[in-house]
């Protein structure tokens, strides 16, 4: 039995957001009822090198509603990248899975073998369809929604790996 590029991207990436929308309602719950400012985990950082718990958001959804225009053949949506509240954030995320849920199956199936590009301030990078997907645009998804959930969890968030995993 084969897997599709669409089977073994789309529903992973929607799953994946999806528990991170349900991580980032958990740290709004645990603001309210601590009172604690949400701008205190909006801004919070594993080490003051990497970036804020905001970014971690808007890299892990730029990720795969890139990684789905570029195999799709299509523009993806542009965001502002000025999300400063978790309810902004949750918007941010729905429109990305509505994004992706808009992509059908023949957009991508058949383009494992499709020359990707990016070009980045520092270098280019160049990847066949399917190796973008496994090497480049799934892990950056997890790598950045991970982050995410760790920056909460620092912060007391109850969270477990069955926040992460979802339902």
């Amino acid at each position: 039995m084969t897997i599709s590029l669409y089977s073994a991207f789309i529903p992973a990436a929607v799953h994946t957001l999806q528990s991170l929308s349900a991580i980032l309602a958990k740290g709004q719950a645990h603001c309210d009822a601590r009172k604690i400012d949400p701008a205190v985990f909006l801004s919070a950082r594993i080490f003051p090198d990497m970036f804020p718990l905001t970014k971690q958001v808007q890299i892990a959804t730029d990720m795969v509603k890139g990684g789905a225009a570029r195999l799709a053949g299509i523009d993806a949506p542009k965001f502002e990248d000025n999300e400063t509240s978790f309810a902004q954030l949750q918007e941010r995320i729905a429109n990305t899975v509505a994004f992706l849920q808009s992509v059908r199956p023949e957009q991508i199936d058949g383009r494992e073998d499709a020359a990707i590009e990016l070009k980045l301030p520092s270098r280019e990078l160049r990847f066949t369809g399917l190796n973008y997907l496994n090497h480049f645009v799934l892990p950056n998804l997890y790598f950045h929604t991970t982050t995410a959930y760790n920056l909460l969890r620092q912060g007391g968030v109850e969270l477990g790996k069955r926040d992460f995993l979802g339902g």
